[in-house]
Formats: C-alpha cells, sequence, structure tokens
C-alpha cells in the first residue's frame, strides 16, 4: 500500500500575547516584494484566486477589497510612480509621464504587496498568496545579484506604553544576531543597508537592565542613534505614532506613517521558491515576543550581553540557547 505523503507545512507560533489593550485579537500586516508579472496582472490573478472587488488606483498600484484573506494592495514599489497619492499631482501631464515611466520601471522596480491588517491566528491564510505569485512567475531576492527585496512584517504592539516598546527593543538587540544567522539576509541587502542592525553603543545603552525610559526619552534616544527607516527593526512607524511631533523635529521629510506596529523587515522575499513560506520567518520574530514578556529573563540575558567578551557568532550560539529554555 502506498504511504501517504507527508506535510511539509509549517505551523505559525503564537505570541505570548494575543490581544490588544481593547481584548481585541492582535494584528499584523505582510509585505512581499517581487518582480516579474506586473501589478496589475498581479492583482487580477489574486483576485481570481481570492475573490474581492478590484480598484484601480492608478496604471501600477490596485487594491483588492474584501478578498477572502482580506484587502490587500499590489503596486510598483516606488512614490514617483504613484503621483495620485501626492498633493496637487491628480490632473495634468505628470500621471501621464508617471504611467509611461511605469511600465519601462516594471522590469527593475520590485512590485510590493501589502496586506491588510490579519488577526495574528489567521496568518496561515496569507500563504495563499505565495501559490497565485510562483504561478505568475514571480521572482525573489535570490533570483539575481541584484534583487534585494524583503518580506516585511508589522506587528501590532499589545500594549501602547513605553515598558513594552522598551522590553520588545531590548529583545530584539538581544536576539539580533541569532536572528540574522538564521534569516541570513541577502548580500545584496546587506550592502544596501536596506536592514541595518543598530549600533553596537545604542545595542550597549538600551539592554542596561536599569534601562526604563519615558516614551519621550526613548524616542529621543532611538532618534539620536537611529534617524533612519533603514534598520531591520524600524520604530519610525511606532514612535510617528506615539509623538508625530517629535519625531518630525528630527526627520522632517522622511516617508512615516504612524501606526501602532512594529516593522520587522530583515527577512528576505524568496516568492519562487516553492518550499518558501512565510512562518519560519514569523516564528522567529515570536521568540523576540516570548522574550519581551518574560521581564527577569530579559533583564538577565541584557546582564549577560554587557559582559560577553566573544564574538557575535558566538552570542548567537548563547542566545539560541536561551530561546530554547
Amino acid at each position: 500500500m502506498a504511504q501517504p505523503a507527508l506535510s511539509t507545512a509549517i505551523d505559525f507560533a503564537l505570541p505570548p500575547v494575543l490581544h490588544n489593550e481593547q481584548g481585541e485579537m492582535r494584528t499584523v500586516g505582510v509585505e512581499i516584494e517581487f518582480v516579474g508579472p506586473s501589478a496589475e496582472k498581479t492583482v487580477q490573478a489574486l483576485q481570481e484566486a481570492l475573490g474581492g472587488r478590484l480598484l484601480e488606483e492608478d496604471p501600477h498600484a490596485f487594491a483588492l477589497k474584501e478578498s477572502a484573506i482580506g484587502d490587500l494592495t499590489v503596486e510598483l514599489d516606488s512614490r514617483i510612480l504613484h503621483p495620485g497619492k501626492q498633493a496637487g499631482t491628480q490632473r495634468g501631464v505628470l500621471p501621464k509621464i508617471a504611467a509611461l515611466f511605469g511600465f519601462a520601471a516594471s522590469y527593475l522596480v520590485p512590485c510590493e504587496l501589502v496586506t491588510a491588517p490579519t488577526p495574528i491566528d489567521r496568518l496561515e491564510e496569507l500563504n495563499r498568496i505565495l501559490a497565485v505569485l510562483r504561478r505568475l512567475g514571480a521572482k525573489g531576492t535570490q533570483d539575481a545579484p541584484f534583487y534585494a527585496f524583503g518580506l516585511h512584517f508589522n506587528p501590532e504592539i499589545p500594549r501602547q506604553d513605553a515598558a513594552t516598546v522598551t522590553a520588545f527593543m531590548k529583545s530584539f538587540a538581544l536576539l539580533n544576531p541569532w536572528l540574522r544567522r538564521e534569516a541570513s539576509p541577502d548580500t545584496t541587502r546587506n550592502l544596501l543597508g536596506f536592514a541595518d542592525p543598530f549600533p553596537a553603543e545604542y545595542v550597549r545603552k538600551i539592554v542596561e537592565p536599569d534601562y526604563g525610559p519615558d516614551i519621550a526619552a526613548f524616542i529621543d534616544d532611538y532618534l539620536a542613534f537611529n534617524p533612519t527607516r533603514n534598520r531591520d527593526l524600524d520604530l519610525l512607524p511606532l514612535l510617528h505614532h506615539f509623538d508625530e511631533e517629535r519625531v518630525r523635529n528630527v526627520l522632517p521629510n522622511e516617508k512615516i506613517n504612524g501606526r501602532p506596529t512594529f516593522h520587522y523587515r530583515l527577512p528576505d522575499a524568496r516568492v519562487s521558491d516553492p518550499g518558501w513560506s512565510i512562518a519560519p520567518d514569523w516564528n522567529r520574530w515570536v521568540c523576540v515576543e516570548r522574550l519581551a514578556a518574560d521581564r527577569e529573563k530579559l533583564d538577565a540575558v541584557g546582564s549577560a550581553y554587557l559582559g560577553f567578551e566573544g564574538t557575535e557568532k558566538s552570542w548567537a550560539n548563547v542566545v539560541e540557547q536561551v530561546i530554547r529554555t
């Protein structure tokens, strides 16, 4: 008798805190970058697979509303190609130029697929997107030396207070060498600096067990060391949500949309790999949440880090044991 095929599906881990302050299931938005099919062709295929209403925002930006997995958008990842999203450019020749440029750029500029906030306990449904992208021949990070494409998670913060954001920041900084080893981001992405690690001086400052600033002081410290979106954990959207004026005083022109979420942008988007799932990278993020929720262990790991004299590779081995206990 033939043996049944073994399932290779990877389960999505759940974080220790499932609900926000309103008692609702926390959500996470997902962003996937790729090249190959156009934004229009992609969203049409998604509509065929998932249902929903298709809306064209411009020739290179589309929305799919009320699909089987919720709302999502697909667009070329370049604001210059979407003039309707900027004030004063709805009419005239600029949209036509942008549209023509967009058709040429579609061969070089990645598309970005962005899901609406999805309940954390329904994340596995988003893997359905990957099957559609593969059928269309979408290419990911591994398919060419210059494809520096990312998979981004935007998990909702469980509590909107200084203690929570500080704990998450400490946990992420302490686990970062292990995260980078496991995720193994593409060399091109490292060279381009799209998801740089935090400066060592900042890490040593914040992992001190007695580091517990209020929101204002946390934001000031963060911006002093990280006046950029190009971090593997970009906190600017969250900090903008907490205190827009304080962030804008330092970064008046940076593209930041405030929201009560983290912006985890370290993983690669390997959409053409038939074995690729977003689950492993999500599960590594859950390790960050678990350590952040255990304040006693978090302080102990912070103290150990400050006294550690080995390499980052050795520290990755240390914290790997921590998260497995």
